[in-house]
């Protein structure tokens, strides 16, 4: 069984999918401490004159905290604007509306952490993508048997292509003349739909 350890982000990107192709099982780990500047509560889509990068706000000061313990901000009115935001980058794409219904309860609840809304959309994409992935929350950070450990490896800083897991590899887009590549898994699913993980098997960087 090949057991993968990764970050849990906010609807990865296309490299986040490609990296753990193959995974029998993902480990979690709530008790690694949040980053800033990663994409734990970032995402990106392709909006009609750009790419928009989608943030969720976080209470307090961002100090070096567990994930379990981040705290979403609701004073700002986030919800609102990453749905309007998903709404206008995809309301016409093909799948559209067979695979946002999935996404909309979920961004609509308060959840209290950014963990636990993670989570749900993690386990939602997956379903949709048909990958019989077990998911493991590990509490403490020490694992039994050999793994493959990703944590720290999907950042914004630094390229995808100078990374070992993706390669772009177009598909129909909405707009542009030019393919945007590794944006968020939603461009992908909303785009092609069940063609989703064979675009995505044709992503994976070849060694």
């Amino acid at each position: 069984m090949t057991r993968v350890a990764i970050d849990l982000h906010y609807l990865p990107s296309l490299e986040f999918f490609t990296a753990i192709d193959g995974a029998e099982e993902l480990l979690l780990f709530p008790q690694d401490l949040y980053q800033r500047q990663s994409f734990l509560n970032r995402t990106r889509i392709l909006l009609a004159n750009k790419v928009e990068t989608l943030s969720i706000p976080i209470q307090g000061r961002r100090p070096r905290i567990p994930m379990r313990e981040v705290k979403i901000d609701y004073g700002q009115k986030w919800q609102a604007i990453h749905l309007r935001g998903i709404q206008s980058a995809y309301g016409k794409a093909p799948f559209f509306e067979y695979f946002f219904p999935y996404f909309q309860p979920i961004l609509e609840r308060q959840h209290s952490n950014l963990w636990d809304l993670n989570l749900q959309l993690l386990t939602i994409c997956l379903k949709l993508l048909r990958r019989p992935v077990k998911i493991t929350v590990l509490e403490n950070k020490e694992t039994i048997g050999e793994i493959v450990d990703l944590r720290g490896q999907i950042v914004p800083k630094g390229a995808f292509y100078n990374r070992s897991y993706y390669q772009a590899t177009p598909y129909p887009q909405l707009f542009g003349l030019d393919f945007e590549p590794n944006l968020s898994i939603l461009d992908l699913l909303f785009c092609v739909g069940p063609e989703a993980e064979k675009v995505l098997k044709q992503s994976l960087k070849k060694p």
